[in-house]
């Protein structure tokens, strides 16, 4: 943004009316599309000059430049934000028809089939339309979505029962002797997990344990392919992993199964809770990323010319400060607006 200068008043009364006409129209297109400008103020009665340092242009677009991972980080998380809210819609207004159907007042089959398909259509395009941060149980990481899988033959009864015992661990061509783990047979299942999880955290792996104490290991969603096939075991060899089915599939809800309808409504009140938990952690993953672009503060009396400045061009009828304004505006969610408000 230019700074701007006003000459000591020597010329033409006309040519001051026009070039302050021409300062407060640019002024008032250019806020809207850069929310930086300033506007003119009126002549003054003295001959003093009024200028302004320029300030530095579009520092959050700067910063985001400068840090790759942070621009992914905002992406990720606005990605998220958008799909989530597509999906919590349709998980109402499935809720709804489910509901009203058990009841008995429900819409007609087709109905409820088309709004089906539509939610299935929207999981099964997730990682095209969420970016990479949702994954298939409808949870936002803010590094990356993770792939829920389990390793054949590596559950705790079976690492229990066989006694001290030694694990070498290899991913492709990373492992060798270094990551290996010892499982003793009075050790607990929480304790199986964590010693599994030092171990194979250098290739990119983690072990934990499901709700119902199960080991179960994670990888990033976006590398599972790579890991899936390579694998190994000292003493087996290549081992079969096989990834967590998603947590909902309307795919294959039977709709004209009571008992399937009722089973179908869980589903949903589930997914819904999940998808509510995503998406207020998604809207701080992106608060504190733009909080981290560093912005300066601009001045309260900066301030305070930028809000008058759009508040005159949005009062304008005229059609090319309506077009500045609606073409700003496009794209701009509540969810979007509410994480900014936060960072305040």
């Amino acid at each position: 943004m230019e700074a701007l200068s006003r000459p000591a008043s020597t010329g033409a009364p006309g040519a001051n009316a026009s070039s302050a006409a021409i300062s407060g129209n640019t002024g008032a297109q250019s806020t809207v599309a850069t929310g930086r400008a300033h506007a003119v103020p009126p002549a003054l009665s003295d001959s003093r000059a009024v200028s302004r340092p320029p300030p530095s242009a579009g520092p959050l677009r700067r910063s985001l430049g400068q840090n790759p991972n942070l621009q992914s980080q905002v992406a990720r998380a606005q990605q998220a934000i958008d799909y989530l809210e597509r999906v919590a819609s349709q998980l109402e207004a499935l809720k709804s028809d489910l509901s009203a159907r058990i009841s008995g007042r429900g819409a007609a089959s087709r109905e409820l089939e088309a709004r089906t398909r539509q939610l299935a259509a929207a999981l099964e395009g997730r990682r095209q339309q969420a970016g990479d941060g949702i994954d298939a149980q409808l949870d936002f990481d803010a590094e990356g979505a993770q792939q829920r899988f389990r390793i054949h033959g590596m559950d705790i009864a079976s690492l229990k029962a066989g006694g001290s015992q030694t694990l070498g661990f290899s991913v492709g061509s990373a492992g060798g002797p270094q990551l290996a783990a010892t499982i003793e047979p009075n050790m607990t299942p929480e304790e199986i997990a964590r010693r599994l999880d030092r171990t194979l955290a250098p290739v990119k792996v983690r072990a934990n344990l499901d709700q119902d104490r199960e080991l179960v290991f994670t990888t990033r969603e976006s590398g599972y392919a790579q890991v899936k096939d390579a694998i190994a075991v000292t003493g087996r060899g290549r081992v079969d992993t096989a990834p967590l089915p998603a947590s909902l599939a309307p795919g294959n809800w039977e709709l004209g199964n009571p008992d399937a309808l009722r089973q179908g409504l869980r589903e949903v009140v589930q997914a819904l809770a999940r998808v509510r938990r995503s998406q207020d952690a998604a809207s701080l993953a992106l608060s504190v990323a733009m909080a981290r672009t560093a912005q300066p503060a601009l001045p309260t009396a900066e301030l305070a010319i930028i809000a008058n400045d759009f508040t005159a061009t949005a009062a304008s009828h005229d059609y090319e400060s309506l077009l500045a304004i609606t073409s700003a505006l496009v794209g701009v969610s509540r969810d979007r607006v509410t994480a900014l408000l936060g960072l305040r």
